[in-house]
């Protein structure tokens, strides 16, 4: 009877160090595979800004300075006391009087100009509706406009119920 137990124990000992075995390649496997798909994603350009799909070794495909100073600003003045608060879209914050915001000619959305220059300087297009930021496929305006962005609340339609 010890001679059984005996061996049901080195058997049971060596398909463990077979399981044990193979769970290892298995999960070198795993790591290899990993390493490969994260090496050629690297090697095709799919991270970075200077390895471009293209080939072009540009850093950036958003707007120059010299554009981005040619888009109209202000400082935000508020509206009708009966407005609610408007949002900047690119931080969430409330704009507050005096904020330094910027106005999309094309789309007329509305940024603190900090948060929507850094998207500027790398993405040509409204962090809202994807509308061109481009000065010159907007309207023309200055900083200098004194443009002032006020809400006004929309009408309300009562519904006709019978």
């Amino acid at each position: 009877m010890t001679n059984r137990l005996l061996g049901i124990a080195a058997q049971i000992t060596l398909m463990a160090i077979v399981v044990s075995v193979v769970l290892l390649f298995v999960g070198i496997g795993i790591l290899v595979l990993i390493h490969v798909c994260v090496l050629g994603r690297a090697f095709r350009g799919g991270h970075g800004a200077a390895a471009r799909a293209d080939g072009s070794n540009e850093v950036s495909s958003g707007l120059s300075a010299d554009d981005l100073e040619k888009l109209p600003c202000y400082d935000f003045k508020a509206g009708d006391k009966g407005s609610g608060p408007i949002d900047c879209a690119v931080c969430l914050e409330s704009f507050k009087m005096g904020d330094r915001c910027r106005l999309l000619p094309a789309c007329k959305h509305s940024f603190h100009a900090r948060c929507v220059d850094t998207w500027l300087l790398r993405s040509p297009v409204c962090p809202i509706c994807r509308a061109s930021a481009d000065h010159r496929k907007g309207c023309e305006a200055s900083c200098e406009s004194g443009v002032v962005m006020v809400r006004i609340p929309l009408p309300v339609h009562a519904s006709t119920s019978e």
